[in-house]
């Protein structure tokens, strides 16, 4: 049997060329997610299919594409693909971490940023022609340098970000399922602390969690109350990490100070709420967005799928049982 590749997404022209050459490939020629129905029609003769973080790839899919043997993600986040059922089938499942690591890292920060010292607002006063006289007390934002940060899950995002808060003079505290990391904590002059104490003590929270059963939801309305109301949150790493009625709740009341998002419970779909508030950045999952980290991201895939569809083992399997 032939091998053949569905791609549910336009990637780079260079990347999919060894693809190209060895397989027979179809690819979604659109920066889009791929309508269900096309995708189930498309995928159902496939052996090997690269996916967006956009794509469902769950039972109904699996059933319908009989010969498929490899999904390759390209993205680190999983949460969209059933692997249980995958793994049932003997289907292997990819992904492509560390190469988004300091890019995510870069715009956490930067979001963070933007928030403490409102710079959304302020471009979108300039824009509208507001700034007319000098000012002295319009604006004011909130200072970084010499603040507390708390990293809400301590893997190499969350770790790379605590590198660039280093930099800044921030104070480092940190909360992790794994617990305390004394090597780490040298390393980066950090502090465990379990989640609540972080919460009522960081100026800034940024979360860096896998989305997992354990997570979903896990900044709730409980747990945003025990935020200063002088702090800021930053999310980067998915949407339903947190209660989004209750942070819009929180933000309306101005419980705290500000959230800048990059993710959110239904992408690309956002309630109104968020979009009429000042004390909220948002961004459209951008995470990985550099030229250069998500066309590496691209070529690993390609490379995962590759390697599956030759009989070898992928770099990057998530699921390594189906091999026996």
């Amino acid at each position: 049997m032939t091998e053949s590749v569905l791609v549910t997404n336009e990637l780079f022209e260079e990347v999919l060329s060894p693809l190209l050459n060895r397989f027979e490939v179809e690819v979604f020629q659109q920066d889009k997610p791929m309508p269900r129905e096309l995708f189930k029609q498309k995928v159902e003769d496939k052996t090997g299919l690269i996916a967006m973080a956009a794509d469902r790839v769950d039972k109904e899919i699996f059933d319908v594409a009989k010969p498929l043997r490899v999904v390759s993600t390209v993205s680190v986040g999983v949460d969209h693909i059933d692997i249980k059922a995958a793994t049932e089938r003997g289907i292997m499942i990819t992904n492509t971490p560390g190469v988004l690591t300091e890019t995510t890292a870069d715009l956490a920060f930067a979001l963070m940023m933007t928030a403490a010292r409102r710079i959304g607002e302020a471009e979108r006063y300039v824009r509208a022609g507001k700034w007319k006289i000098p000012m002295y007390r319009r604006l004011l934002g909130t200072d970084i340098h010499g603040k507390t940060l708390g990293i809400i899950g301590f893997g190499r995002i969350g770790r790379a970000v605590a590198k660039r808060a280093a930099g800044f003079g921030m104070k480092i505290v940190y909360y992790d399922i794994a617990g305390a990391d004394e090597t780490v904590e040298s390393d980066l002059n950090s502090r465990f602390m379990l989640l609540d104490e972080l919460l009522s003590t960081a100026d800034f929270v940024s979360l860096h969690v896998p989305l997992e059963k354990s997570t979903e939801r896990l900044i709730d309305r409980k747990k945003l109350s025990l935020m200063k109301r002088s702090a800021f949150l930053i999310n980067t790493s998915r949407g339903r990490v947190i209660d989004e009625r209750a942070l819009i709740e929180t933000l309306k009341d101005k419980r705290i100070a500000s959230a800048a998002l990059d993710v959110f419970e239904t992408e690309p779909h956002l309630p109104p709420e968020l979009l009429e508030m000042e004390n909220v950045v948002l961004a459209p999952h951008i995470g990985s967005a550099s030229h250069e980290t998500r066309k590496r991201m691209a070529e690993l895939a390609v490379e995962n799928c590759t390697l599956a569809l030759e009989g070898k083992k992928p770099r990057y399997l998530l699921n390594p049982e189906v091999l026996k």
